[in-house]
């Protein structure tokens, strides 16, 4: 397995999942770029939607990884034909799932909207409805998209993922200029083009994994749906706690987003351009942070933990100069990067004082707190993973958020800092974890 993963096989898996990350980061931009055209209404109520979204379809993002370190460790081990199965086992799980979470979705938009944000503008409630209403039917295909993508990622080929992403990106890019600036259907053309683009992905990714681009992964059979107990526990061992920790962050972060509104119009639209553009930053961590999945996944299913704290500490130094070397540059740039978007001056101050220190926060412990984790989901210690992000969400994020910023009247800063808080606290705790060494004790599959 060390060999294996030598200088040349990590780069061809790191470098498709950085462009990856980042082509997904520029559709969000694009996105926002683009509908900013229609107004602050608009940027806040796609804002509000996205942030919904992300906690709606974290049950299928955590049942992928968990689908892909089973898988990965099944490889890790040369046992082909229990990670096809595996396989199979992920893409019913997410199907079911997403679907469910489709329908409620659907059907329960404004109350979600108005339990989570509480009064919001009317215009903006109408805008933030419709594009639920449109974004919601393509959860199941983001869910198998999720799944496909983790799966090819699971065998280390992370190229058909990247151009798949450079596809999607165009069509999205695409749709958006059609639907706002020809149509005039703002909101709504953001929405049709989102959905139009994750439809595609799913079919694509899915007939290329049914036609053996995945190898050694195989789907024969996958429409005789079968569910393995065995297998399917052993994706729920590693998904369900990493589904309740992201869902646990959702929420947090969700509450803590609550604030925003209440200081005003500019302060919402600073605060998703600030999230915007700093997440160009923290995308190659994140592509760092999947190929730790793969390799510490493939490394323990052989049984090399030695090759996995060597892969694991490369994959950290990397991750840290490249987050630093990001951050120093949002830093530099972040005037004519904001200026981008079309805000008001005072909404434009809100913006730089955010990603000011968002920058800090980053080079300080986001690769610890974001990166690292993921090597001790791929060895199966994903529960601790999880109460450590909880307890941190809700005693530093959450509580700290609103000291900082009410009792303390730093407004709406206080969210921020909260959060660079939140990254040094956990991170802490899961160095800590890897360092003694407790993850090796766990288990995965038999």
């Amino acid at each position: 397995m060390m060999e294996r993963w030598n200088g040349r096989a990590l780069f061809r898996l790191i470098w498709p999942l950085i462009i990856e990350q980042v082509l997904a980061v520029t559709m969000g931009m694009a996105d926002t770029v683009m509908i900013s055209s229609v107004g602050e209404y608009a940027i806040s109520a796609v804002n509000i939607i996205d942030n919904i979204n992300n906690l709606l379809i974290i049950a299928f993002a955590a049942l992928a990884t968990g689908g892909a370190v089973v898988v990965s460790q099944y490889i890790g081990r040369g046992d082909h034909r229990n990670a096809g199965v595996a396989a199979k086992q992920l893409l019913y799980a997410v199907s079911l799932i997403s679907l469910v979470i489709c329908l409620f979705a659907f059907f329960f938009r404004r109350p979600i909207i108005g339990l989570i944000y509480g009064n919001v503008d009317a215009n903006v409630m109408e805008a933030a409805s419709l594009y639920m209403l449109i974004t919601c039917l393509s959860y199941p295909f983001l869910a198998i998209y999720n799944a496909d993508a983790a799966l090819f990622r699971a065998v280390g080929n992370s190229g058909v993922t990247m151009w798949i992403a450079l596809l999607v990106n165009v069509l999205n890019i695409g749709g958006n200029a059609f639907f706002i600036f020809v149509l005039h259907w703002g909101v709504m053309g953001v929405g049709l083009s989102t959905l139009i683009s994750r439809v595609l992905a799913a079919v694509i990714t899915l007939v290329l994994l049914y036609r053996g681009h995945g190898r050694p992964i195989r789907l024969e059979g996958l429409s005789t749906i079968r569910f393995i107990r065995p297998m399917f526990r052993s994706i729920l061992n590693v998904g369900i706690p990493s589904g309740l920790e992201s869902s646990m962050f959702m929420v947090g972060r969700l509450l803590t987003q609550r604030i925003f509104p209440m200081f005003g119009l500019a302060a919402m639209a600073g605060n998703t351009v600030a999230g915007v553009v700093n997440s160009f930053s923290y995308m190659p961590g994140s592509a760092c942070g999947m190929a730790l999945l793969t390799i510490v996944g493939q490394c323990v299913g052989a049984g090399d933990y030695a090759a996995a704290k060597k892969h694991c500490a490369q994959l950290m130094k990397i991750t840290y100069a490249i987050t630093a070397a990001l951050s120093l540059f949002t830093w530099i740039f972040r005037g004519p990067l904001i200026g981008i978007f079309n805000l008001s001056p005072e909404a434009y101050e809100f913006a730089i004082v955010f990603l000011e220190l968002y920058c800090i926060s980053m080079i300080l412990a986001w690769p610890l707190s974001f990166a690292l984790p993921n090597a001790l989901r791929a060895a199966g210690d994903s529960r601790y993973v999880m109460w450590v992000a909880t307890i941190s969400m809700w005693t530093v994020r959450v509580t700290m958020a609103y000291i900082f910023t009410f009792a303390l009247n730093l407004g709406p800063l206080g969210v921020w800092l909260a959060m660079g808080c939140d990254f040094i606290v956990r991170g802490s705790f899961y160095l800590g974890r890897w360092i003694r060494g407790r993850w090796q004790e766990k288990r995965v599959i038999e």
